[in-house]
């Protein structure tokens, strides 16, 4: 006579250790799948700078850089973010000394609540790098269609334009736009 046997079902593991190297540090987590990089941030490491806002990628108060990229925290799960490089606001600054960007900031009033700055900061920096590496975005003229336009792979120079399509993605709703545009303007090359 045969044995019936009960299938064993294995359930994949719901949770993975996640190493982040955020602001220099690296930190080895235990977290659920489910956990975005913005919650592994706030309520695992206790950096609270990039902040919830909508929670669906819309206002950009969660970004943060991403090996060098800025992305929404909020969009990312930490699993997909093993072993990356996080910079949040509070890396920014060089001990006492405050980022570049930071100081312009300040120097324009690019802010009002606050609410939003931490993400616009981080943005800042990346439009920074994205325009100096020559990616161009929806407003850089293409090359020979005008004078004025930049060669392919040659810096995109940040006009206001520029600045304010490049910063479209981060929302303040105290409404500081022109002197935000101020501060990056004054921080480009």
């Amino acid at each position: 006579m045969a044995t019936l046997s009960t299938p064993t079902t294995q359930h994949p593991p719901t949770a993975s250790e996640v190493t982040l190297r955020v602001n220099g540090a690296t930190h080895r987590l235990d977290l659920d799948h489910r956990t975005t990089l913005l919650d592994a941030l706030r309520e695992h490491l206790g950096l609270t700078g990039a902040k919830k806002g909508c929670d669906h990628g819309q206002c950009g108060a969660c970004t943060v850089l991403l090996d060098g990229r800025r992305t929404n925290a909020c969009l990312v799960l930490a699993v997909a973010a093993d072993g990356a490089h996080v910079t949040t606001v509070e890396g920014l600054s060089d001990g006492e000394q405050p980022h570049p960007v930071q100081r312009a900031f300040l120097h324009h009033d690019g802010f009002q609540c606050g609410y939003c700055t931490p993400g616009q900061l981080c943005s800042a920096i990346g439009v920074l790098a994205e325009a100096a590496e020559g990616q161009p975005s929806q407003v850089t003229p293409l090359p020979g269609a005008q004078d004025g336009a930049p060669a392919p792979g040659a810096p995109v120079p940040l006009t206001p334009a520029e600045i304010r399509e490049r910063m479209s993605g981060n929302l303040c709703r105290c409404g500081a736009y022109s002197n935000i545009v101020r501060a990056v303007e004054e921080v480009a090359p």
